[in-house]
């Protein structure tokens, strides 16, 4: 598995002038493997685009290693960066505590006699951060409380937040667009299951993995 990472070069308003909404993204990160499109089977890229200060980047996560070329298609030259996944995830232990990052759809669905499920999105706050907590058990970890020492008293605190939320367009081919909600945790986890959460963090989490959701990174405390 490989980790890779390229610095959008968002201020060349003409090279990026295609990257007008998900599906754009999803072909970039497409496009970045070449050796793949003569195969039968496609494999699945998980991707998200991740803002830290007034730099914006493509993170995909992937079986094979991308190119370089097409990671720079959009992006800033020399900016590319690929490493190798497998090492980092032999380290991970069970009962460690991590700070992670997810970018998500949070859904649900709702099912009426005789029908099939209509997924729908979670539109509140509360109701994102519930979905979070609802999935991670099955994903392998556990979101810890927070114990602040005030002044008179403890408060409890949740150990993450959302950090951004918004509704980016997804066009696609023969179909109408639509705007998808897009949002991103922080914060911290602790490892329950080693098993299940590398499979989370491999296979991704909740709905649109295709269009840059599911995608869950991690550093651990030293």
């Amino acid at each position: 598995m490989f980790l890779s990472r390229v610095e959008i070069d968002t201020k060349n308003r003409r090279k990026i002038k295609e990257l007008t909404h998900l599906g754009a993204y999803h072909n970039w990160v497409e496009q970045s493997f070449p050796d793949e499109f003569r195969n039968p089977i496609r494999l699945r890229h998980l991707w998200r685009l991740d803002e830290l200060g007034d730099k914006q980047y493509l993170l995909i996560l992937s079986k094979n290693r991308p190119n370089i070329e097409g990671m720079e298609r959009y992006g800033i030259p020399g900016s590319a960066q690929i490493k190798l996944y497998d090492k980092f995830l032999a380290q991970l232990e069970t009962g460690q505590q991590v700070q992670f990052r997810l970018t998500a759809n949070p859904t649900y669905a709702a099912y009426q006699a005789g029908e099939r499920g209509r997924i729908y999105p979670h539109v509140t706050i509360t109701q994102q951060l519930e979905w979070l907590i609802g999935r991670s058990e099955l994903s392998g970890f556990h979101i810890p409380q927070l114990v602040l020492q005030g002044e008179t008293n403890s408060i409890t605190t949740r150990a993450f937040d959302i950090i951004s939320r918004d509704h980016p367009i997804l066009k696609k081919k023969n179909s109408k667009n639509i705007r998808v909600s897009r949002v991103t945790f922080e914060g911290k986890l602790e490892i329950q299951n080693l098993t299940n959460f590398k499979n989370a963090l491999l296979e991704g989490i909740g709905r649109e993995k295709a269009y840059g959701m599911g995608l869950m990174t991690v550093i651990p405390e030293r």
